[in-house]
């Protein structure tokens, strides 16, 4: 109990604005945070051997079906041996990064898949986002104020069956081709934590400045809550916050650090989370260290990732130096699962929670968009 209170301290010099529940109360307490004071104190550090800060106490390690992925999928899906992982589950709730970063920034950007952009711009002005923004992001210089490219100001892409911001549903008549790579990184992972079978029919990935926050929601869309959501972070560092069933639980704490994955399942899978922090590296360099090379120039037989040229590495590397991206994979049906006819959704009232968007320090619209009614 000593260590709870001292998550608390911190906390409790904040006041409560009217109507404020307790989520909100510590999201806006990291959003407002210092790096490198006792802010960060009560934040969970899972890259350290069991977990650091006062809530250490909540981290237990959680068990992998390690027999469930071969060594040789694993390889191909550009991960260590299953038998290497390190996962971690929380108490109280029942290798190759530059691929990935790459596929986000250059490959996943790309037409047929939609984008935050669209909606300002027309479809031949968003043709390749990466394109338009190589050259200005391989030759940028980190301490000058420049205008950002197209590519700094991508959001969110979707993928496979496409989100609907306005209803908050996913549809049958919206849907793209996942991309296979993903996807099989995805079943992978799925598999070696229990849930074999799974499959990835959508994706959303969010691109975070340092300025960036997600605010509280639930992702609840899908029509299967029984398959896990699987999150993969790159780049700079994140402070998560995963709260319970309703607002008024206060949340825990912890690091998303490049290469970690979480996986929310069972009970977790429908609880409160948000990103009140995106913070620079820790060690006081523009990169991660685990992002210091490249991909290596021999890749294991039949792998899914591909060789990173120096080229594309420069710009990946100038771009997440100031930045964060995060893959979300979901199963969205169940096994011979279809979606209700449109008849049957208007008799139905819709109470869906969807996901939230991205926001800026900078934007007019930020205070609308962290609106927890919206």
């Amino acid at each position: 109990m000593g260590k709870m209170t001292a998550v608390a301290g911190p906390v409790a010099t904040l006041t409560t604005e009217p109507g404020e529940d307790a989520f909100r109360k510590l999201f806006r307490f990291y959003r407002q945070s210092r790096p490198g004071t006792g802010d960060l104190g009560g934040v969970i550090d899972f890259s350290a051997a069991r977990g650091t800060g006062p809530s250490a106490s909540k981290v237990v390690r959680s068990q992998l079906s390690v027999s469930s992925v071969s060594e040789h999928d694993a390889h191909r899906a550009g991960l260590q041996p299953v038998s290497k992982w390190r996962a971690y589950g929380l108490e109280g709730y029942p290798g190759y990064q530059w691929h990935w970063v790459k596929q986000c920034l250059k490959l996943y950007s790309q037409k047929p898949n939609v984008c935050n952009l669209d909606k300002h711009m027309t479809e031949q002005e968003t043709q390749d986002v990466w394109e338009q923004s190589k050259e200005f992001l391989r030759c940028k210089e980190m301490n000058k104020r420049q205008p950002r490219s197209l590519l700094e100001k991508l959001r969110w892409v979707t993928l496979g069956y496409h989100y609907n911001w306005d209803s908050k549903k996913y549809s049958a008549d919206h849907y793209t081709p996942f991309p296979p790579d993903l996807a099989f990184l995805s079943e992978q992972v799925a598999a070696a934590c229990g849930f074999q079978g799974f499959r990835a029919e959508a994706g959303i990935l969010n691109y975070y400045r340092l300025d960036s926050t997600l605010g509280i929601h639930v992702d609840r869309s899908e029509l299967d809550h029984s398959k896990p959501l699987l999150s993969f972070s790159f780049g700079q560092s994140a402070i998560f916050l995963l709260g319970g069933l309703k607002r008024d639980e206060a949340p825990t704490a912890m690091f998303m650090h490049s290469g970690d994955i979480m996986v929310m399942s069972g009970f977790s899978r429908l609880l409160n989370h948000a990103v009140p922090r995106v913070l620079p590296s820790p060690e006081g360099k523009g990169l991660p260290h685990c992002l210091d090379t490249p991909l290596p120039a021999v890749l294991p037989r039949g792998s899914v990732v591909e060789p990173c040229s120096m080229e594309d590495w420069q710009v990946c590397a100038n771009y997440l130096k100031t930045a964060r991206v995060n893959m979300t994979v979901r199963q969205v049906l169940a096994t011979d699962q279809d979606f209700p006819s449109e008849h049957m959704e208007e008799k139905k009232r819709d109470i869906t929670i969807g996901f939230c968007h991205l926001t800026d320090q900078d934007s007019r619209i930020k205070r609308a968009r962290l609106n927890p009614d919206s």
